[in-house]
């Protein structure tokens, strides 16, 4: 069987990594910008992660020999470039068996839509899968034991995603059928991951981290439901399990944005820096354009679309939440 990853950031590299010995064949596929001389021929990177692929991993900048004879595609980019990538794909044409399964977390602007639906309506016959949940790329990397979610419409495409994607002791996959709520899930929750490393670089405290997390999950629930998502679905992998890994570790790109945000760093600054897409950015400008429509309060995701795209200073971002008219939980 053969592995296509389109992507070749830190997560595409990782699960590249990650899954080499389940398959016969795997290939990287990254524009020719973003494959670096380095990666093209020792298969290793240094920057922002350390990867080491095997031997046996083709990379290359050719579309269409990276997805031809692929039977399972994981879709890595960002999810700005989703609808490009997608776009391509459709010209040369997808094998009718071939399996898309995206890994990016995040809503598309301007149109608000989820990113299987950014799939459908430029690949209408593709199957499509979602996988999602607490994956730290970096601690993969280590060994550590990790779970996610596969969520698909069809049942027995998420068991074999489930069975071909799962690596015994390191990497254990649970299927879903509730697409809504596990993409949902996993991209609102980089909203909250940004508000907690605010939190943590202002020292709030364990109180304000707790009261964070708690109130941060009624948004995800509030807007996720009024969407179509099953509320069981966010409180698991995708949902509480991905925002509890998001919000407590620095090694997660939208606390450290917001982290160098509590410290009063502009955001054009924090991702020059960053050097890497910290999807919860663009997705704060999301929620709250989707809250509106919805006629729904998210007051923390707006209090962080205001630290991102405006001049509030972080002790008026606070002050915003902690005065907020007194209401019932």
């Amino acid at each position: 069987m053969k592995l296509t990853v389109l992507g070749a950031g830190c997560w595409g590299l990782t699960l590249a990594w990650l899954l080499s010995d389940n398959f016969e064949n795997v290939t990287v596929w990254g524009r020719h910008v973003d494959i670096s001389e380095e990666l093209r021929t020792t298969k290793s990177v240094k920057h922002p992660i350390e990867i080491q692929l095997q031997d046996k991993v083709d990379v290359t900048s050719d579309l269409n020999a990276a997805v031809k004879n692929a039977d399972i595609i994981l879709l890595v980019v960002a999810t700005s470039g989703i609808r490009e990538v997608c776009k391509n794909l459709a010209k040369i044409g997808l094998e009718k068996n071939q399996i898309i399964v995206n890994t990016s977390k995040g809503l598309e602007l301007p149109s608000l839509m989820r990113m299987s639906e950014v799939i459908k309506e430029e690949l209408p016959n593709t199957n499509i899968a979602i996988l999602s949940g607490p994956t730290l790329a970096k601690e993969v990397l280590m060994g550590c034991p990790t779970a996610a979610s596969v969520a698909c419409e069809n049942m027995d495409t998420a068991r074999f995603i489930q069975e071909k994607l799962t690596v015994p002791s390191k990497f254990r996959l649970y299927t879903n059928d509730d697409v809504i709520g596990v993409e949902l899930g996993g991209s609102l929750k980089n909203v909250i991951a940004i508000a907690s490393g605010f939190a943590g670089a202002l020292n709030l405290g364990d109180n304000c981290k707790g009261a964070l997390l708690t109130r941060g999950m009624a948004e995800i629930v509030r807007i996720s439901t009024a969407l179509g998502a099953k509320p069981s679905t966010l409180y698991g992998l995708s949902g509480m399990g991905d925002l509890i890994a998001t919000c407590s570790s620095p090694l997660s790109r939208n606390y450290t944005v917001g982290a160098m945000i509590g410290k009063g760093k502009k955001i054009n600054d924090i991702l020059n820096e960053l050097g890497s897409v910290a999807e919860g950015v663009k997705t704060s400008k999301a929620v709250c354009e989707l809250a509106q429509k919805l006629n729904l309060e998210v007051p923390i995701s707006t209090a962080i679309y205001e630290a991102v795209y405006t001049d509030i200073t972080p002790k008026e971002v606070l002050d915003k939440l902690m005065n907020r008219k007194l209401k019932q939980e």
